[in-house]
């Protein structure tokens, strides 16, 4: 659970979301619940795979081999 003062435990998780929201899913009209699952589960290997971020110019993937 969250404290008073912990504001950002969940940073990444919304963020994610956001992104996911705004990348993935606002371009379907209303899709049923077998798509919405093909969606997120393609966007969630989108993410991981092939979004390349702005900050270390590698996707995410990338990153956790090079730190490994």
């Amino acid at each position: 659970m969250s404290r008073r003062g912990n504001c950002w435990d969940n940073a990444p998780v919304e963020s994610f979301f956001g992104h996911s929201k705004e990348e993935a899913l606002r371009e379907y009209a209303t899709p049923t619940s077998q798509q919405v699952e093909k969606i997120v589960d393609d966007y969630i290997d989108f993410y991981d795979d092939e979004r390349i971020q702005l900050k270390t110019k590698q996707t995410p993937y990338q990153v956790r081999c090079l730190s490994k």
